[in-house]
């Protein structure tokens, strides 16, 4: 077998504030053939997620942060090239966690062969992966929306704000998503089934979002934090719901933001209103409903049921500059590169 070289892209250094070119390198080494075990992987798709900047800094968090020259991680499609292990052949498709290259070696056991007969393979970063998995778990087990309640999402056409919109739809729920530009606020009523889509970035934004929730939230999924979510706890209901899994707004922050402290008003909301706040880590949920997720998404998505947006760069090389522009949101819908 002849020798695989792999583009990498590492962490060359940590990055202050937004991640720039200086933040990362690329290198090429050769890969050793698979052993045992093992498969030779060529990445087709990498996904670039709002979490991976946390894994970029030394602060503490639910995951060890990346080491200095290491690869960074990430999500990937790819196709195996030769494989030692006996479930898996030559031309399957397969999920990993390969990370920033374009070529790999990985064990047999950390990858899960993907099922295209009804959905391509992308979406298993995507709307069935784990952004997906985010919105249905959060959702259904910590905001447990009820038919004709109010479903309030942030960053809502991403990846995780669209399905959550949709499911809640599915479930019989108002969807109000906020999203930032009013192109993206349109398609949330257009392309995704909102019932409305509004963007924070407008002036007049809480006098929208006020007209939008005449009878309050009782859900919000939060993964944006700052002023949107200022804006929106001052509608939260009695009793209302608020899984909380990214805090996309404060990535990048270097200092605490200006003006007055806002927390201990919302924890008085908290105190008064009886309000359930829940953080969440997707992998908690992994054991009792991973499954359920992937049949029960699945075939809505295969039926049409819920409709995604994928947002593809092509090319390994502009994955920095893809990924520092996804954290300022530039990006709509499920951020992919195509690596080959």
């Amino acid at each position: 077998m002849s020798t695989t070289t792999s583009t990498q892209i590492r962490l060359r250094e940590r990055p202050v504030g937004e991640p720039t070119a200086d933040t990362f390198e690329t290198t090429t080494v050769d890969l050793p053939e698979p052993a045992d075990g093992e498969v030779l992987l060529q990445i087709d798709h990498l996904s670039l997620d709002p979490y991976m900047r946390g894994r970029l800094s030394e602060a503490e968090s639910y995951a060890e942060p990346l080491a200095v020259g290491d690869v960074v991680m990430g999500g990937t499609v790819g196709t195996v090239l030769a494989s030692r292990h006996p479930d898996l052949a030559e031309g399957d498709q397969v999920l990993s966690y390969s990370g920033w290259q374009t070529h790999a070696v990985e064990p047999g056991r950390a990858v899960r062969k993907l099922d295209t007969g009804a959905n391509p393979a992308s979406t298993a970063l995507g709307v069935l992966g784990m952004p997906g998995f985010t919105a249905y778990a959060g959702l259904l087990q910590i905001g447990r929306p009820q038919p004709g309640e109010t479903v309030v999402v942030a960053a809502a056409m991403g990846p995780v704000g669209s399905a959550v919109g949709q499911i809640a739809k599915l479930k019989g729920a108002r969807a109000v998503g906020i999203a930032g530009g009013p192109d993206k606020a349109r398609a949330l009523t257009e392309e995704m089934g909102f019932d409305v889509g509004l963007d924070h970035r407008a002036d007049d934004f809480r006098e929208q979002l006020a007209s939008a929730v005449p009878d309050g939230i009782d859900v919000y999924f939060e993964n944006v934090a700052g002023p949107v979510l200022d804006a929106v706890r001052r509608h939260l209901n009695l009793y209302a719901r608020v899984p909380v899994c990214g805090l996309v707004a404060n990535y990048n922050a270097t200092a605490a933001p200006e003006g007055p402290d806002t927390l201990p008003g919302f924890l008085g909301q908290i105190l008064t209103k009886s309000l359930t706040v829940r953080g969440f880590i997707q992998t908690e949920f992994v054991k009792d409903h991973y499954a359920d997720f992937l049949a029960e998404m699945g075939q809505w998505v295969a039926q049409g049921k819920v409709r995604y947006r994928e947002d593809v760069v092509e090319g390994l090389e502009n994955a920095p500059e893809a990924f520092a522009g996804m954290l300022r949101g530039a990006n709509t819908g499920k951020l992919l590169v195509k690596v080959s």
